[in-house]
């Protein structure tokens, strides 16, 4: 079966020590990648860490098909212990590091310790360097990069970056790539600045020293039919399917008040391409479905809105501009703050105050979460952790803040939600794309247990290899089988390891079947959740038999 070749490259940056260790029977059983990377997280974080404790570790993966030239190839994996939701969290960014990254020759760095004193590090194919920069403290993300081309030659596309947020410890912080690609949900951002690490660089040339033999027929096939796509996604990105989202089913509205908004037109996929100003894409691909935009009369230039950020930024706080949606997006980006669980935040604030629609407001209470100042303080711990403060309903799933696709009209959607690891996001799973388009009925939950649990294990995989999620059209699952030298269900199969080790890690910290809650009824909730725990092979209190998990540990290397 393909895999990533690598060592795993350990960073202790409290010591200031970088170590390699072979993890070849590791791969060869895991692929690369979130699955890689949860199993090292598995068996190296302890069970009791404090997500902003020394001994929580975080890992970058790449997958084998960073070392092709296909589309929807062009992103990384980021997984560690969360400290928004308190267990295993793994969220993956595009834009144009992995192929830096594979040139230094490694598949997994890990991040451990704690620096005394702010650090960028610098990996590069023959060492690591660890250099003190007091001088960006309190630096934006852009304000990181500028630095690092100035002074060493290495521009965003070389880098992962923290901005304020992460340094002072939001707990929805992101790591940043090329300024505008998030490591997004989670907080992973809040644990790189736990461990002073304001940037770590990538540099080489060493990828021929781990290269993986391609298959080239799907490789080319699958880029020239992105090159030749009509997409409406290539103009629009996720926003084209905001009004038909609006208007057919549920565009969450002030807060989870209201299931549609009134000028979901302003925010939406055409006024998005309206601001539109040139094509963008990642490394690689032919498919260039980001979103450049820029509005000349109020001076605002950033990469988006996605639709998530047009929900939660835009009718989840009762915006109908789609200008002051993306100033909001662009201010999360430069500060490092994942834009749904920031912009969730915000609308609860807003709905606190009854302050709905008031985006300059939003701007300003966006950047004191970022620094802690004030009410943001408060703000930076995450709805679940300040609702009761604000007088409003906790609207998160294992204390994260709800995706755009609402679980009280999509009913597998919100199953989704309630059962996911990670808690409310939408990439878990993905139950909403069969919702929306009929193939599935959004009424109702029972019977829908064993399409969630094969969706679950495909999204897995798909952030294993590593493929893009708007690449499912192209790398179907024949061509799958063709890239990884392997049957479909072999591939499910590492997806299902994944999705039980997370699960296992997070009931170790006391996480089980009470955790699996949403703060809304949907029908037969309770016989769907148990479907769904037969489904995994799993016990009905939600929790996985330590056994099946600590045998298929065996080839991870110990961190002692």
């Amino acid at each position: 079966m393909l895999h990533a070749n690598g060592p795993l490259l350990t960073v202790d940056v409290g010591e200031r020590t970088a170590t390699e260790t072979s993890i070849e029977d590791l791969l060869a059983d895991t692929v690369g990648g979130r699955a890689t990377a949860t199993a090292l997280a598995h068996e190296r974080i302890p069970f009791d860490a404090d997500p902003f404790g020394p001994e929580n570790r975080a890992y970058l993966s790449t997958g084998p098909l960073q070392q092709s030239r296909m589309s929807f190839t062009g992103r990384m994996n980021m997984t560690g212990l969360s400290p928004l939701t308190d267990g295993l969290v793994s969220t993956n960014a595009g834009g144009y590091l992995s192929r830096n990254f594979v040139d230094t020759a490694i598949s997994v760095l890990e991040l451990t310790g704690k620096s005394d004193e702010l650090l960028a590090v610098h990996v590069t194919d023959s060492g690591v360097e660890f250099e003190p920069v007091p001088e960006l403290a309190g630096a934006t993300v852009p304000e990181t990069s500028d630095y690092m081309n100035e002074h060493h030659g290495l521009g965003p596309e070389h880098c992962i970056a923290i901005g304020p947020a992460g340094e002072n410890l939001v707990r929805f912080a992101s790591v940043m790539t090329f300024d505008s690609r998030a490591f997004g949900r989670g907080g992973l951002g809040a644990v790189l600045g736990s461990k002073n690490v304001k940037c770590v660089t990538f540099e080489g040339d060493a990828k021929a020293t781990v290269e993986v033999d391609i298959p080239n027929s799907p490789t080319t096939d699958v880029h020239r039919e992105a090159a030749q796509s009509d997409d409406l996604m290539r103009r629009q990105g996720t926003t084209g399917s905001t009004e038909f989202i609006n208007d057919n089913f549920s565009l969450p509205t002030r807060y989870f008040e209201d299931y549609e908004f009134e000028n979901a037109d302003r925010i939406g996929g055409d006024a998005v391409e309206e601001k539109k100003d040139k094509k963008g894409a990642c490394s690689a691909c032919a498919y260039a479905c980001k979103l450049p935009t820029r509005d000349e009369d109020r001076g605002v230039e950033t990469e988006g809105p996605e639709f998530e950020t047009v929900y939660s930024f835009g009718s989840l706080q009762g915006v109908g501009d789609i200008v002051d949606v993306m100033q909001a997006n662009d201010l999360c980006d430069t500060l490092g703050m994942d834009t749904i669980s920031a912009g969730v935040t915000v609308a609860a604030y807003l709905a606190g105050e009854d302050e709905f629609g008031n985006a300059e407001l939003a701007r300003e209470i966006t950047e004191r979460i970022a620094h802690r100042e004030g009410i943001g303080d408060l703000l930076a711990e995450g709805v679940a952790r300040c609702h009761d403060d604000l007088g409003v309903d906790d609207y998160t799933v294992k204390g994260m803040e709800f995706a755009a696709h609402d679980g009280r009209v999509l009913h597998g959607q919100g199953l989704s939600y309630a059962v996911a690891n990670r808690g409310a996001d939408h990439m878990y799973a993905g139950m909403l794309g069969l919702e929306y388009s009929g193939e599935l009925d959004p009424e109702g939950t029972l019977g829908k247990a064993e399409t969630l649990v094969t969706l679950e294990n495909h999204n897995v995989f798909r952030d294993t290899g590593i493929i893009c999620a708007f690449g499912g059209d192209y790398v179907t699952e024949d061509r799958l089988e063709a890239l990884f030298d392997a049957d479909y269900a072999t591939l499910l199969d590492i997806g299902a390891r994944t999705v039980e080790r997370e699960r296992h890690f997070n009931n170790r910290r006391g996480l089980d079947r009470d955790d699996d809650r949403l703060p809304y009824e949907i029908p037969d909730f309770e016989n769907a959740l148990t479907e769904y725990y037969d489904a995994r092979g799993w016990n009905h209190d939600g929790t996985v038999a330590d056994r099946a998990v600590v045998a298929a540990g065996s080839a991870v290397p110990s961190a002692d």
